[in-house]
């Protein structure tokens, strides 16, 4: 894109229960649907994407993939480290990561043994203040998550901000991280939930980490599992999916199909997701 390169990994798969993807949905309804995009009624492989970027001198990682838990048996993901070696990406290399909010799929990465050892000792990790304060005593009341995940996603959180504290630089609102990266704080998915635009050479590209599922663009009110405060984060996915629409700039989210790569379009009172055609 212009002068800036974008490099999307796949961390791997996340087998989840198919309630998570609209709680708040008729069984009925939501099982049609699943019905209507060839997806098994019960369970089936969420998608784990980051995103590399690179900026003048600077290599940024968007989100850091599931790393290891093994008391949730998710042995498909957690590639993220290995995968950005396969694609000579050294991790000594990286001067900035910049975290949509800190889900574990999002920081695990960087707990993994060894990682820490392997990071520059300068590295900046770009976080919103709200998402950090909103972890030191976490809301859960309003997620319909499976058994496991809010101990393991405490857990996470906790030891992450420990472990990773001298690296944190908090913003506000909204941050340019480099030239033509910016960070800007939505709310909703988590108090601190974030989305980074990238543009450059008259060409633009939001990664949405999780404002957007695969239902959110023609059933945007469905409210994920994962969703600390749903109502709102319905409103944001609305409201970006609304920009991108608008501004044909691409769409890239942590949840979609490898490489996610796509637009977005305006599809009666919804939406239509266009992933972008490859040429290879």
């Amino acid at each position: 894109m212009g002068e800036i390169d974008v490099l999307v990994i796949s961390d791997g798969v996340l087998p989840l229960p198919t309630e998570m993807l609209a709680h708040n949905a008729e069984p009925a309804i939501r099982a049609a649907w699943l019905d209507n995009m060839f997806l098994p009624p019960d369970a089936f492989d969420w998608p784990l994407n980051a995103v590399v970027v690179w900026s003048g001198d600077q290599t940024i990682l968007l989100d850091a993939g599931l790393g290891l838990d093994p008391d949730l048996n998710l042995p498909r993901a957690g590639q993220l480290v290995r995968r950005l070696e396969a694609a000579g990406v050294d991790l000594g290399s990286v001067t900035d990561v910049v975290l949509t909010h800190l889900h574990m799929d999002h920081i695990g990465g960087l707990l993994v043994d060894g990682v820490k050892d392997r990071v520059r000792p300068d590295m900046r990790i770009h976080v919103a203040a709200a998402e950090v304060k909103f972890w030191e005593a976490p809301d859960f009341s309003h997620t319909a998550m499976p058994p496991g995940f809010p101990d393991a996603l405490r857990s996470a959180a906790k030891r992450f901000t420990k472990e990773y504290r001298t690296h944190l630089r908090l913003f506000a609102d909204e941050h340019e991280v480099a030239p033509g990266v910016v960070v800007r704080r939505t709310g909703g998915h988590t108090p601190g939930h974030s989305v980074i635009h990238v543009s450059s050479g008259g060409e633009g590209l939001t990664f949405a980490g999780d404002a957007v599922f695969a239902v959110g663009f023609d059933q945007p009110d469905w409210h994920n599992g994962f969703e600390h405060d749903p109502e709102e984060a319905a409103r944001v996915r609305i409201r970006l999916l609304r920009e991108l629409a608008a501004s044909g700039d691409l769409l890239i989210a942590t949840h979609l199909p490898f490489p996610s790569v796509g637009r977005v379009a305006v599809e009666g009172e919804a939406f239509r997701w266009v992933p972008v055609f490859w040429d290879y």
